[in-house]
């Protein structure tokens, strides 16, 4: 499939291109190593997203956002992804971006108000709290264990969650909780909207883990012990939450694959120039055919890759599901930037493992993109079953063979 950006995503682009080039990166070239920048710098950052007119673009006007196209959106959150701190910096970061458009997809009036509008502001922060430690949901969200219990205008919660990115600093947490432990799992399951500050919450720790946390989101462990909320609390219909989360997780998977295919552009960008500046046995290592080819099949493999996002974002925004589509462009999309930035170590050598540069930073993160929203094996499962779907139809180019 070809794609066509049109002329609005690549304004877009363009604008967000030039603003990570000429003020995010340097402003990330200040805190390699050194941790995550304040929230101040951040806020500065955002200001002047706001003022180039690539703030919060995927958000509807009427709730401070630019109302922009989701198609149009991803170009710019490719030019996100190309450093730490661009998604932050325009309001496209993981989870609030995903938790944002939920809430303005099933929200109530008053619960835009109240949590939407800050988020998109960014006065507040959110988190979506689905997996369990085990035996609770994880890759199989039919495990859940965390139970929501109605009790006359209140929900009560109890469950256990880790890995809740942001879950330590988020004001709410889109809890995913069992509100029917009679029904099929499918058909039980629901979100609350959980403030953190809520009675009965704990944040146990940020859990300790491989990649960089320049953003300062962390990855939480929270426990909910008789956690009680408004009924009006609960987020789209009861007993809705598949469903809804389905309806988040395409949409968010497709966005993370171009935040990704940023780091992997930038890190490809990094190599080729190093490459082309560094010689090596009587010439540049841009010219020695080995390493040429290498970086030739990395960028026709990115190419495929923004191919497959936008042809399944094409899909949903026709109004179907996608599943197989967005399955397989999170799964070739990991890889490919995995191996890009790798590939982007190996070429610039001792530099490239050095955190003088954002390689070794985005090396340790990309890791992580093959099991976040979903592991490989879980969307190969997914793309399996559909592709053995139709294997009776071809039993007939069998019947020639012979048999016991």
């Amino acid at each position: 499939m070809e794609y066509h950006d049109s002329q609005e995503a690549k304004e877009l682009a363009r604008r967000a291109r030039e603003f990570v080039d000429e003020v995010v990166i340097p402003t990330e070239r200040e805190h390699l190593g050194g941790g995550p920048p304040g929230e101040d710098v951040i806020a500065e950052l955002r200001a002047e997203a706001r003022e180039r007119e690539i703030y919060c673009p995927q958000i509807d006007e009427s709730h401070g956002g630019m109302g922009a196209d989701f198609r149009d959106v991803l170009p710019l959150f490719e030019q996100a992804g190309r450093s730490l701190l661009g998604a932050a910096a325009m309001r496209v970061d993981a989870p609030d971006e995903g938790n944002m458009h939920t809430i303005e997809l099933v929200g109530t009036e008053a619960q835009k108000e109240e949590w939407l509008e800050p988020l998109v502001a960014g006065e507040i922060r959110s988190a979506i709290g689905m997996t369990e430690p085990r035996p609770g949901g994880g890759s199989d969200p039919k495990m859940l264990r965390t139970t929501a219990e109605r009790d006359r205008d209140e929900w009560v919660v109890d469950g256990h969650k880790w890995w809740i990115t942001q879950g330590s600093h988020a004001d709410v947490i889109l809890l995913f909780a069992i509100t029917d432990p009679d029904a099929h799992p499918y058909e039980g399951a629901s979100i609350i909207l959980v403030p953190t500050e809520a009675d009965g919450v704990e944040i146990v720790r940020d859990i300790p883990h491989l990649g960089p946390d320049m953003d300062g989101h962390g990855h939480a462990e929270i426990r909910l012990d008789n956690v009680r909320v408004p009924a009006e609390n609960l987020l789209g219909d009861e007993g809705n939450g598949f469903s809804i989360v389905q309806q988040r997780l395409g949409p968010a998977r497709l966005t993370h694959c171009m935040r990704f295919s940023g780091m992997a552009m930038r890190s490809l960008g990094i190599a080729k120039a190093y490459m082309t500046d560094r010689e090596a046995f009587g010439t540049s290592l841009a010219d020695k055919q080995a390493l040429r080819y290498a970086i030739a099949d990395a960028e026709t493999d990115l190419h495929a890759a923004r191919t497959m996002i936008r042809h399944a974002a094409r899909e949903i925004s026709r109004g179907e599901e996608a599943r197989v589509e967005v399955s397989m462009a999170k799964v070739f999309v990991a890889n490919v930037c995995q191996e890009a930035i790798d590939l982007a170590i190996q070429c610039c050598g001792g530099a490239g493992m050095s955190r003088d540069l954002p390689l070794a930073d985005f090396y340790e993160g990309v890791r992580s993109f093959r099991i976040v929203d979903g592991a490989d094996e879980v969307h190969k499962r997914v793309i399996a079953r559909d592709a053995f779907a139709d294997a009776d139809e071809y039993l007939h180019e069998l019947e020639n063979l012979p048999t016991f």
